[in-house]
């Protein structure tokens, strides 16, 4: 029986993850990382509700066996790209050197389709860079999980991903062979691929793209 620690539990993905995780026979202790209570009361759960800004004070709390990343923001939600950045890359890459110093196994992030870190997008950019930052940890696995336009009812309204998502759905029928994986693809199928990679042996760096993603979480 393993111990699943979690940042992000309250997002799109990090939602369906918990409960996946809550249910699931191969964890016997759920850690969440939260800025506030989340109200969710559960035998395997243990609650840690952190300032994410003053490291030093979890430091000592990220112990376990498999690390999830779900976070993540938008440059508008954040106001800067300087707070997008921090939500997207400094807080990412803060858990993952205490996971390392506490001897977690295996990190795995949500990141995006076309991550990359010489892109002249800056969230595209972002994501590439804490990629590359995992790339460079010695996890004995790393798992990067690059979905497509996600699919799911978010607790804010964002007007531009549901108009994307209308029309990507729309014309899903068009995204045949490379374009598989510019499909739309469901949240919670990312949380479902989330939890079955997390169960395998592969050892090393790897990265899942979207319709890769759709086959596993189906």
């Amino acid at each position: 029986m393993k111990t699943a620690l979690v940042i992000g539990s309250s997002g799109l993905i990090g939602s369906h993850l918990l409960n996946l995780l809550l249910e699931s026979s191969h964890y016997d202790k759920v850690v969440t990382f939260v800025k506030r209570d989340t109200g969710i009361k559960h035998p395997k759960l243990t609650q840690h509700i952190i300032d994410f800004d003053k490291p030093e004070t979890y430091k000592e709390l990220v112990v376990g066996d498999d690390l999830f990343c779900t976070i993540g923001t938008t440059i508008k939600k954040a106001g800067s790209q300087n707070a997008f950045r921090k939500v997207d890359f400094e807080y990412p890459s803060k858990f993952a050197a205490f996971a390392l110093l506490n001897k977690v196994k295996h990190y795995l992030i949500i990141s995006s389709l076309g991550a990359d870190a010489k892109s002249g997008n800056f969230y595209l950019k972002t994501k590439g860079e804490i990629q590359d930052f995992l790339k460079d940890c010695n996890f004995e696995s790393v798992s990067v999980l690059q979905p497509s336009l996600l699919l799911g009812n978010r607790t804010e309204f964002r007007l531009g991903e549901k108009v994307g998502a209308f029309f990507m759905k729309t014309l899903s029928f068009l995204f045949l062979g490379n374009l598989k994986k510019y499909k739309p693809i469901e949240s919670k199928t990312v949380a479902k691929a989330l939890l079955k990679i997390a169960q395998t042996n592969n050892k090393g760096f790897k990265l899942y793209e979207s319709d890769t993603i759709q086959e596993i979480g189906n």
